[in-house]
């Protein structure tokens, strides 16, 4: 007999994924009248939109919906804790796209690491190089180039999975580099029982295979998924802190699925190689 948490955790599953392709239809319906805009103005429109969901992966939306798939009003905010994070550094947002996935120019057998200077403290993230060697060249690229820089992490969530979505230069969860990647490394050993464990840094898509752009979430606490997000780091232990500061301040719809009530700015993206 399945357990009232199992169910409760079955209905935040398919309830992220109803999320999930509602916005990659709101995705498609947005390219199609951007295209007829275009043409009747007669300007060439060059960008891209982009993917993401992830509810986790997924990307974000404000409503809630029943087990059904009905949309029901959201809840009630809750009082908001303090805000635990510092004022953003000086700067704005690059707004920068590319047609293609970047040439691969990282050293596929050395080591990497992430490092996500954040207003609510620094994100240290040791990257699976070999085993996602595309995502890791694409972080590579959008780092060196200020991509992340500046960027909100837009979404948290608080219940079913558990998780903080950033990467995302629009804070909308629509946004993307102009580029998809392959999906990688979905067989990584700690992807067990459909469980991605805290620490688990991994690629959010719009539902579907190869969707994968620049956002990405960090799960903060074990969180039930479809082996769908491609794993590519690891938090460290003064991450792992700063994600918990984050989650204890909670979420601004009072539902367990909207924007931290913290102020959660990546300053500044940086790769290394080790």
């Amino acid at each position: 007999m399945v357990s009232q948490e199992q169910r409760r955790r079955q209905l935040a599953r398919e309830k992220f994924l109803r999320q999930q392709q509602r916005r990659t239809e709101a995705r498609r319906k947005a390219r199609l009248r951007n295209s007829v805009i275009a043409s009747v103005l007669g300007v060439v429109v060059i960008g891209s939109v982009a993917l993401y969901t992830t509810g986790v992966l997924k990307d974000d939306d404000k409503k809630t919906t029943s087990a059904s798939g009905d949309a029901t009003p959201s809840a009630a905010p809750t009082s908001k804790a303090p805000d635990p994070c510092e004022k953003p550094a000086a700067g704005s947002v690059k707004k920068l796209s590319w047609k293609k996935e970047p040439a691969m120019t990282i050293d596929t057998s050395a080591k990497y690491t992430l490092k996500l200077a954040t207003t609510c403290g620094d994100i240290g993230v040791a990257l699976k190089t070999s085993a996602a060697p595309h995502t890791v060249n694409s972080f590579d690229f959008l780092a060196g180039k200020g991509y992340f820089d500046h960027t909100k992490c837009h979404r948290l969530t608080t219940q079913g999975i558990y998780v903080l979505q950033c990467g995302d230069p629009q804070g909308t969860g629509a946004g993307g580099p102009g580029y998809t990647l392959p999906d990688e490394n979905l067989k990584d050993k700690s992807l067990k029982n459909n469980t991605y464990p805290a620490g688990t840094v991994a690629m959010a898509n719009t539902g579907q295979a190869h969707t994968g752009g620049s956002q990405f979430f960090l799960v903060y606490k074990d969180s039930q998924l479809p082996p769908s997000y491609t794993p590519f780091g690891t938090v460290d232990a003064a991450g792992m802190k700063v994600l918990e500061k984050i989650a204890a301040a909670g979420e601004n719809t009072g539902a367990g699925d909207g924007a931290p009530n913290a102020t959660v700015v990546i300053d500044k993206a940086t790769v290394v190689k080790s």
